[in-house]
């Protein structure tokens, strides 16, 4: 499992550095590793499906995105489209939704900084750091989860909020 504070400035930290500045807010880091954490713990880059589970499901990369879905959602929506095919091409990637999704699997700053364009794509603002129950909701509406588990999110929401608050006071 990849230690979430570290992951702030890693993964997600190069990643919010290859979009806009005004893209890397308190909100929006809770936000990329609760939905982190909520879809693969941070240690799953392939979807485990199966019993025994195995990693050969239909989603890839630390924020479980599939290809007709989350992938083919940063391509071609126009409020991220752009963004995504500068950071495509800042991390040696073709701009299509196969590439971006054989990509992640591997690629966690592609992955992280897809994850936040994805977040971009809803019309609402990001709910404010603390707003456990509206991030849900935003959860909900730009992963649409086949079986979303409500009840592991507020454990993993508080252990993000932490690892952002935290960080923020060092």
């Amino acid at each position: 499992m990849i230690d979430a504070a570290a992951f702030l400035h890693t993964g997600i930290g190069h990643a919010l550095a290859l979009l806009p500045a005004a893209m890397d807010t308190p909100a929006a880091r809770v936000l990329l590793l609760a939905v982190g954490l909520q879809e693969s713990r941070l240690q799953h880059r392939r979807q485990l499906v199966g019993n025994p589970p195995r990693p050969i499901g239909p989603a890839k990369g630390l924020w479980q995105f599939e290809r007709g879905g989350g992938c083919k959602g940063v391509v071609q929506h126009p409020a991220s489209r752009y963004w995504m095919a500068r950071v495509c091409e800042a991390q040696g990637v073709t701009f299509t939704a196969t590439a971006i999704w054989n990509a992640i699997e591997h690629d966690d700053v592609l992955a992280a900084a897809a994850a936040r364009l994805l977040l971009f794509t809803d019309p609402r603002r990001l709910p404010e750091p603390g707003d456990e129950r509206e991030a849900w909701n935003l959860y909900l509406r730009t992963w649409r989860p086949g079986k979303p588990k409500r009840h592991t999110w507020p454990a993993l929401y508080a252990q993000a909020l932490a690892a952002v608050t935290e960080g923020a006071l060092a």
